[in-house]
């Protein structure tokens, strides 16, 4: 692992901390472990004749079970999909709900669950305990599949780079189908900087200095939704991959001992936490939903919010029609950084998978290649702002400011992208461990030693708990 240079900025952040910090948020229940067994590969449903426009065997009048995350992106896209596949096969059961967890973790565990679930949010069942108990049906027939809109092509083809690995947790097989292409970062409005007379900021030191600007015209730095504190995540984890390399990261997702006090995560915890102990955080951040956070800054009272690609839907409303709404990379600490300016995060987000029990498995199966097929991807883009992970899907679409922006520093990132897979591998060390810790500091409740000590031990606990099913970056 890396260390070095950048030590000296980290010495700097030490000493610049000063009072003026909030209140330590309160945290929702996030997730929870799944128990019980499926029965089948096919659930209840027979497989019929097969064919290039049925390669799953759909019967004709098979009846399909839909369950579908309502938040940013809302339902509609999936609905329209749902019209696709009753032009050819039985009618559709469609439901919409924010409490994923709370709705089908029974239903997983009795056996009885839906055909088709949208699991995402922050109530969504534990992808990796559910696959550990045999629960979720395998996507490789999908992947190798004839795609809808050329048979001479497999779906597997048709995938963005690293949608197929999202789909993968310690084996061949591919359990999950991430549909939306999210582009995390530094959102912002070029309004809102133009005003400033400010350029996005590249270095932290040009960040702190663009704080102090907006704060003397009344303006906070920054906002995030403090009862969801993963979101600070998506800067966060790139931050710290810009600061050390992709190394580091991929240390915290393989749970290696001490990955945590490496120096280049504690320059990135002490850079955030500055941004607190200066007062650059907007009042109540602790405390507020996604939702509320997005419309503090939407109505300009706050610069940067760290979130992804989804939030110019999801902000919509709230959003002027003057905001210019745009992303960055992660601001990165200085020249002495491992990876450039550019970095990102982006990778394949919104987990769609088929349960193992599901009465209609071709089925669901088949409505996963509509969804996959150019009309419903475009129609996707349209409905939501948002990408897809099908290749060339948005060629020729006249896109909206944010979306535009994303796909501009996605292009400009070439090579240089990073993620982390704590979100999905470990789901409940890193939306309440880490993202508990992380809140505690931004809120300034713990100085960023001890956040860091609370994350290696949250880390060291997983690792050590046989329970919990282990992954490796190989």
């Amino acid at each position: 692992m890396r260390s070095g240079p950048f030590l000296n900025r980290r010495a700097l952040i030490r000493g610049s901390a000063a009072a003026g910090l909030l209140a330590v948020p309160a945290m929702g229940a996030l997730t929870s472990c799944a128990s019980g067994g499926g029965s089948g590969d096919d659930g209840g449903a027979e497989r019929g004749e097969t064919s290039a426009d049925n390669p799953f065997g759909v019967s004709a009048d098979a009846d399909l079970e839909v369950v579908i995350f309502d938040g940013g992106f809302g339902d509609q896209y999936a609905v329209d999909a749902e019209a696709l596949y009753q032009q050819r096969f039985g009618t559709v059961d469609h439901t919409k709900t924010q409490e994923i967890q709370s709705l089908l973790q029974p239903r997983m565990v009795q056996g009885d669950p839906p055909d088709v679930i949208d699991n995402s949010g922050a109530q969504a069942m534990d992808i990796a305990a559910l696959i550990r108990n045999e629960q979720v049906h395998d996507l490789t027939e999908l992947l190798d599949a004839p795609s809808l809109d050329d048979p001479n092509v497999t779906v597997r083809d048709t995938l963005m780079p690293g949608t197929v690995e999202m789909g993968q947790f310690g084996s061949e097989a591919v359990y999950r189908l991430n549909y939306a292409l999210h582009v995390y970062g530094q959102w912002y409005s070029r309004t809102a900087l133009e005003r400033l007379g400010a350029e996005y900021p590249r270095t932290w030191d040009e960040m702190l200095t663009l704080c102090e600007a907006a704060r003397r015209e009344g303006i906070a730095g920054w906002t995030y939704p403090g009862v969801y504190p993963y979101y600070f995540n998506f800067t966060l984890y790139p931050f710290i991959g810009k600061i050390g390399g992709i190394e580091v990261l991929q240390a915290l997702d393989n749970l290696e001992p001490n990955a945590w006090r490496h120096d280049a995560v504690r320059t990135a915890f002490e850079a955030y936490y500055e941004l607190t102990a200066r007062g650059y955080v907007l009042r109540g951040s602790p405390g507020m939903t996604h939702e509320e956070s997005q419309t503090e800054w939407t109505e300009g009272r706050a610069l940067f919010i760290p979130n992804g690609s989804w939030v110019e839907n999801e902000a919509a409303a709230t959003t002027p029609e003057d905001f210019d709404m745009a992303v960055g990379p992660p601001t990165g600490l200085d020249s002495s950084d491992a990876m450039p300016f550019g970095t990102l995060w982006a990778s394949p987000g919104e987990p769609f998978f088929v349960p193992a029990a599901a009465d209609n498995v071709p089925g669901g199966l088949e409505f996963l290649r509509i969804m996959l097929g150019r009309e419903s991807a475009r129609n996707f883009t349209e409905l939501v702002s948002s990408l897809t992970v099908v290749r060339g899907a948005t060629e020729g679409m006249s896109l909206p400011p944010g979306l535009t922006s994303a796909s501009e520093i996605l292009d400009a990132a070439g090579d240089n992208l990073v993620s982390s897979r704590l979100p999905d591998w470990y789901r409940q060390l890193n939306n309440e461990e880490i993202g508990g810790a992380v809140a505690a500091m931004m809120a300034g409740e713990i100085e960023p030693d001890e956040a860091i000590d609370r994350c290696q031990r949250a880390a060291d606990a997983t690792a050590q708990d046989d329970s919990i099913q282990k992954f490796q970056h190989t």
